[in-house]
């Protein structure tokens, strides 16, 4: 693949998971001012609506790969010395894979055990 495709990828990765992101957010802000749980078991309760828990975990990879991008860019673009990029690119990647799957795992959980 070229640089070029490459770039177009991240770009249309950016720009894709961003309209997601902003959509879902902004249900997300409206509910929780307009029609907010009281509970923890009311919380869980909406989280375990299969529309809810599909758009969770949908949210969950593309904020994780808007957020790679993103941080990748920058590193590359501004962190010069290949090691420490190196370095850099594999803590945010694990990072990002471990908040990633305790991320799934949460909304998992709620999903089964309540």
């Amino acid at each position: 693949m070229s640089r070029h495709a490459s770039g177009l990828m991240a770009w249309l990765i950016q720009r894709a998971s961003a309209v997601y992101l902003a959509l879902f957010m902004g249900y997300l802000l409206i509910h929780f001012i307009f029609d907010a749980p009281a509970t923890h078991a009311a919380l869980v309760a909406w989280i375990k609506q299969p529309l809810i828990a599909s758009g969770l975990l949908l949210w969950i990879p593309l904020l994780l790969a808007h957020a790679w991008v993103g941080i990748r860019d920058v590193l590359l673009d501004y962190v010069h010395p290949l090691g420490l990029r190196l370095s850099l690119l594999m803590l945010f990647g694990f990072i990002f894979i471990a908040s990633g799957l305790w991320l799934f795992k949460a909304i998992i959980t709620a999903g089964v055990t309540a």
